[in-house]
């Protein structure tokens, strides 16, 4: 491809530095004809989440006669990257709350409704309420879908009750995982962490909340009290393996038992009793006083039920988002684009994923826009501040062939380092907030 477009270490710094950019210098993106920028063509974003609104205020600035549809019920946004810190005491939950009209441009058209039919021969959006919204272009961004009733037993409605946490259902849900947690870290007993099989949001968390909470432990006198076990249902804990090693190997030093390709298919939450699918095919129960549910994920209803999902390889099962892994654009609707984690790309369902690759839509959009083939390509980007313990952390960046891609000279990717901490607890809510704004 001619004139490619790669993100480099210096706009990744903007972003985890915090500052701001206009779109021009903070993603290299070239000029658009003034044809382009002059015309009036209907773009609809489906999903008004980190990736909706970043796609949104970019395109508003850029195309200012567009039509911009933005279709999201939700007013309140969550700031996902935070829920690990809240469900283990270190962050209140006031704290990853915000409203979504702080960051959404005024001049798009907010739909306060949901998309139920996405029909791109037609190239419709039909929303649970009825509504019709037809496009010349569309941007799918509406995140995953939590799929806690593939555990038979599972009820979120318990989720801070009888040692039952999960971290990812709601920022309700990670406060009263800490309830729990912190109980048990003051109690010991029997603490189950698990991991499914499918790609999951931030593939991290499972174990940031394992290594925290037996730091919490050792703090809270739970430690040499408790029997630890950590459930992966895949081969592995991390995908690069000098961490998966480093993982293996804390866990082993701090009274965790791993059990891989071990997946969690049932709960019964009044007997405290978790039963585990093992690589053999048979079953294994496990009685607990703490366990930390991480439920499979899929792509949102909409999206799966659509001409626009994976229908073979090994992204199909969750209905993923088909998607070029490099461009971001449709295999089949050259007009329809995907960010953030509906999208069926090899790895990257972080908030740095989508920081990297929304500039990459929204080049590549307005390529097409302008009659042109997209040219900007994304590397599969994506980080982990993987928190190790309460004060430590290892800034983890990679892309999709797994090579390290280090943007702070300072900080070690291999180490644990109090600064790797401070930009998660500190710097990253800011700099997501620009993010969210268009502005790195």
């Amino acid at each position: 491809m001619t004139n490619m477009v790669k993100l480099s270490a210096l706009s990744r710094r903007k972003f985890l530095a915090g500052g701001a950019a206009a779109l021009a210098t903070a993603t290299g993106l070239t000029s658009i004809s003034a044809r382009a920028a002059e015309s009036a063509p209907r773009i609809v974003i489906v999903g008004g989440g980190a990736a909706g609104i970043s796609i949104a205020n970019r395109l508003s600035r850029a195309l200012k006669n567009a039509d911009i549809t933005v279709i999201e019920r939700k007013e309140t946004h969550y700031y996902w990257p935070g829920l690990t810190l809240v469900a283990t005491g270190a962050w209140p939950k006031s704290k990853v709350l915000d409203h979504n009209r702080s960051f959404m441009p005024s001049r798009v058209n907010w739909v306060k409704e949901m998309a139920r039919e996405i029909d791109p021969d037609a190239k419709r959006v039909t929303t649970d309420a009825g509504r019709k919204v037809d496009y010349d272009y569309l941007v799918v961004a509406n995140g995953v879908e939590y799929h806690y009733g593939a555990i038979e037993g599972m009820d979120i409605n318990a989720i801070g009750q009888n040692g039952l946490a999960s971290v990812y259902q709601s920022p309700d849900a990670a406060a009263k995982s800490w309830d729990v947690i912190k109980t048990f870290s003051q109690q010991g007993g029997e603490g189950i962490f698990t991991l499914p099989s499918t790609p999951i949001r931030c593939a991290g968390a499972p174990l940031k909340m394992a290594l925290l909470t037996l730091d919490r432990m050792r703090q809270n006198g739970g430690f040499d009290k408790s029997n630890m076990h950590f459930h992966s249902g895949t081969n592995g804990l991390f995908g690069i393996p000098f961490h998966n090693q480093f993982l293996l190997d804390e866990f082993a030093n701090n009274n965790t038992q791993v059990n891989l390709r071990s997946e969690l298919i049932a709960v019964d939450v009044a007997a405290r009793q978790a039963t585990f699918r093992q690589a053999e095919g048979d079953t294994r129960t496990q009685t607990y006083d703490l366990l930390h549910v991480v439920p499979p994920m899929r792509a949102p209803e909409v999206v799966r039920n659509s001409n626009l999902a994976w229908t073979e390889g090994n992204m199909a099962a969750g209905g993923w988002l088909a998607v070029d892994k490099d461009t971001l654009q449709h295999m089949t609707y050259p007009e329809v684009f995907g960010c953030g984690d509906v999208n069926g790309t090899p790895r990257g369902k972080t908030a740095a994923t989508v920081k990297m690759s929304v500039p990459i839509v929204v080049e590549n959009l307005l390529a097409v826009i302008d009659g042109r083939d997209p040219s900007a390509t994304f590397d599969g980007y994506t980080s982990c501040p993987l928190l190790t313990r309460f004060g430590a952390a290892m800034l983890i960046e990679f892309d999709y062939n797994g090579n390290l891609t280090p943007t702070f000279p300072m900080i070690d990717p291999k180490k644990e380092s109090w600064m790797a901490w401070i930009m998660k607890d500190q710097m990253l809510k800011p700099a997501y907030q620009q993010m969210l704004r268009g502005r790195v």
